[in-house]
């Protein structure tokens, strides 16, 4: 699923020109006017983390992510909300999410490990480009956290976590990590996480309404069929994605899993568009390799590691294969244009 609900990009944006983000390559780079961008659209993903990456180089807030996901509000959320509110206690609720978390703007894959005294939800993140990682995993669990407790606020509940961990190094200042979640925060963990005593699964909701959850759930399966089935152009995305990155690329069980689809899916998907993930990357390697070589006075050791290649010699195969030409063949008839 290449496409996923706009609203939390919309939420973002909207917070971050509050916070005095300069947002103009929106419409200069893009097209995009924000105040007129339709709700109940969807936005491809790639796009998504692109625009992210053009804007966040200019915000000086290393805690931008965290104070964003506090504005996430329930109305973002659709039916969404109201299949979690009509569940019968908090372990469906869990579940239930887990199951649907493709319609919210989580960049990652949710998962709950229940233990005998304590339980984990997990988030495992995409793969991210570096210049929005932070942002964005600060952005998902905070996010993450708002929807829970404001869930808990309109059935009367409130539950806290027991401990949190965040999958980046620690940052000089934690207080304010620690004051939104109250709780203890631990950085540089694999995955994030928040522990939750394991007495909270049974507590019940007092909204609880089998029909109604029926109700919303078929609700949600169809918006969840509806973006599994649009046209769309898989492969420019992936392109698009893949684009961002340098020095280390995901491998293509992460970009699946970035697009929220199986990996099986995803490439039957590019298959039927005739191409493939590694036709791809090459394609992206291959555009960035002429950047450096016409724009750059790297070395080629220095361009192969920029590139993913352990060895230059690994690299100097690949761009033969490509263009037919070494890359110093190919810098030097480019310096003679």
């Amino acid at each position: 699923m290449s496409k996923r609900a706009i609203l939390g990009f919309i939420f973002t944006l909207q917070a971050l020109r509050d916070m005095g983000a300069d947002l103009a390559c929106l419409s200069e780079k893009y097209g995009i006017d924000i105040d007129a961008l339709s709700p109940d659209g969807d936005i491809e993903r790639a796009l998504e983390l692109r625009i992210y990456a053009d804007i966040l180089p200019g915000v000086s807030d290393e805690y931008a992510g965290l104070k964003i996901g506090t504005t996430m509000s329930l109305a973002g959320y659709g039916p969404f909300i109201m299949l979690l509110m009509t569940c019968r206690n908090v372990w469906e609720a869990f579940n239930t999410g887990i199951r649907f978390q493709q319609l919210t703007y989580l960049f990652g894959e949710l998962r709950l490990e229940p233990g005998e005294k304590e339980s984990i939800l997990f988030l495992k993140p995409a793969v991210l480009p570096p210049v929005s990682r932070r942002f964005l995993l600060d952005r998902d669990m905070s996010g993450t956290y708002q929807l829970i407790r404001d869930i808990q606020m309109s059935l009367g509940l409130q539950l806290q976590p027991l401990r949190v961990g965040l999958a980046y190094p620690k940052p000089k200042d934690i207080k304010p990590y620690e004051e939104r979640y109250g709780c203890p925060v631990e950085f540089g963990t694999a995955e994030c996480y928040a522990v939750v005593p394991s007495e909270y699964l049974a507590i019940p909701f007092p909204a609880a309404n089998k029909t109604a959850h029926q109700l919303y759930q078929k609700q949600c399966e169809t918006l969840l069929q509806q973006r599994f089935n649009q046209p769309s152009h898989l492969g420019a995305q992936v392109q698009d994605y893949l684009h961002l990155f340098t020095d280390t690329f995901p491998g293509v069980a992460e970009v699946a899993a970035t697009f929220g689809m199986p990996e099986r899916s995803f490439r039957r998907r590019l298959n039927e568009e005739e191409t493939s993930f590694r036709r791809l990357l090459d394609e992206v390697r291959f555009a960035k390799a002429q950047h450096f070589l016409q724009a750059t006075t790297l070395p080629v050791e220095l361009i192969a590691l920029k590139l993913g290649y352990a060895e230059s010699a690994a690299f100097i195969h690949a761009f033969q294969r490509w263009s037919g030409k070494t890359p110093a063949a190919f810098r030097h008839q480019a310096s003679a244009y």
